[in-house]
């Protein structure tokens, strides 16, 4: 008898995510190195993989996986659909007290599930260790620079998630011919990674910010911006980057020289609602303002891009914000500046996003998983278990036993 069944889940939530936690290959590379294991897969007529692919490798197709001792998803489980006293993983939602998902928080408590969300899984040094952020960096800015051919009737590029993978995505970019724009990129983490690669399969020139707000040129170039590029202390003390996180509130953005000078903003940093806006809306009424196009990867409403309004769809991404009305308007009116906010742009390129997932998944969190947890990851990461709260999470009290809002 094998010492873990593993079920990987049909994603229910509305729509339907495409992704999968971990493909085919990797679940027969998990059950090799791992001879304890036994794999189910919930049978799914939508996602990326189909379940004759699950079945080639050797797969268990199951429609009941409530034998399993650890569940696999992606995206949050309906509370109705989640089986009592099991251990399961997937992207929660929950650690910001998100409304929407507080009845799933209850439900978690009540069936005693023991949740380890994705998002909280880190290492010793409290960095992540799992994401889909590559994936998202790299369709997002694959999606604002299509959004700049489009607005300027320069180039149309198929939409990315109507390429099989990446190396299609990669082909269509070689029909792109930018002008000489200047573009900003801000962040440092694995989404503003996965942009920098995008702008690199585009052999995009990148400067310094001083370069950038200085020099002229007959190409098109980009800066990346970190958070001390474009944030300092209100009282004028030296930025240190502990403080910054700790207590944003005291610091003040220094980004308006760039929106005078950037023609296409990428947004792929962390933003904190304590920390400054970018940019207010009163800046974008400045005639000096001179950004077209937003490709808020990070799609944070209401956050630090204020023209992010709302979010956008994969059949629908691009919408227009008329910084004199404060209103939407047609994506690529030229009183408006063009927003690209999907909020789900992994789910673009779903097969190519899974495989990178899938292998960080079986690389790195798999070991603590099934073996000593010797560097407390998976602890760390477990908000609840037995009906209580772990002590990190605790400060979701309030949100886990609260009453439900009413509608």
């Amino acid at each position: 008898m094998p010492k873990y069944r593993i079920g990987v889940l049909r994603e229910e939530k509305i729509p339907h995510d495409k992704r999968v936690p971990l493909t085919p290959l990797e679940c027969t590379e998990l059950m090799r190195e791992h001879p304890e294991v036994e794999i189910y897969v919930q049978p799914s007529t939508f996602r990326c993989y189909s379940d004759e692919e699950f079945l080639a490798f050797g797969l268990n197709i199951r429609e009941d996986l409530s034998f399993c001792d650890i569940l696999l998803g992606v995206k949050e489980v309906p509370a109705d659909k989640l089986i009592p006293g099991k251990k399961y993983l997937f992207f929660s939602h929950t650690v910001k007290k998100q409304p929407h998902n507080q009845k799933m928080m209850k439900a978690l408590i009540e069936k005693k599930i023991e949740m380890i969300d994705y998002e909280t899984l880190t290492d010793y040094e409290h960095n992540r260790i799992i994401g889909f952020g590559r994936y998202a960096g790299i369709v997002g800015a694959y999606n604002g620079i299509r959004a700049y051919g489009m607005r300027y009737d320069l180039f149309h590029i198929k939409p990315a998630n109507k390429c099989r993978d990446k190396a299609e995505l990669e082909e269509e970019m070689k029909r792109v011919k930018l002008p000489n724009i200047k573009i900003v990129v801000t962040g440092g983490g694995r989404v503003a990674n996965g942009v920098i690669e995008t702008l690199g399969t585009l052999k995009i020139r990148k400067v310094t910010p001083y370069e950038f707000l200085h020099h002229s040129y007959r190409e098109p170039v980009y800066c990346q911006l970190h958070s001390k590029d474009y944030n300092d202390a209100i009282d004028g003390h030296s930025w240190t980057l502990k403080e910054f996180y700790e207590e944003p509130e005291h610091y003040f953005s220094t980004f308006k020289p760039y929106t005078k000078w950037a023609d296409l903003l990428i947004s792929a940093h962390f933003w904190d609602p304590k920390a400054p806006v970018l940019f207010t809306k009163e800046d974008m009424r400045s005639p000096g303002f001179h950004i077209a196009v937003v490709a808020d990867i990070t799609c944070d409403l209401n956050g630090s891009i204020p023209c992010t309004v709302k979010a956008s769809t994969i059949d629908d991404p691009f919408y227009g914000y008329n910084p004199q009305t404060e209103k939407i308007d047609i994506p690529f009116s030229k009183t408006s500046v063009t927003v690209m906010a999907v909020d789900n742009l992994p789910c673009e390129l779903p097969r190519d996003a899974s495989d990178g997932f899938g292998r960080d998944l079986v690389e790195r969190v798999f070991p603590a998983l099934l073996g000593k947890d010797e560097d407390a990851i998976i602890e760390r990461a477990t908000i609840c278990k037995d009906g209580k709260l772990c002590s990190n999470f605790e400060y979701l009290h309030d949100y886990a036993f609260g009453e439900l809002p009413v509608h």
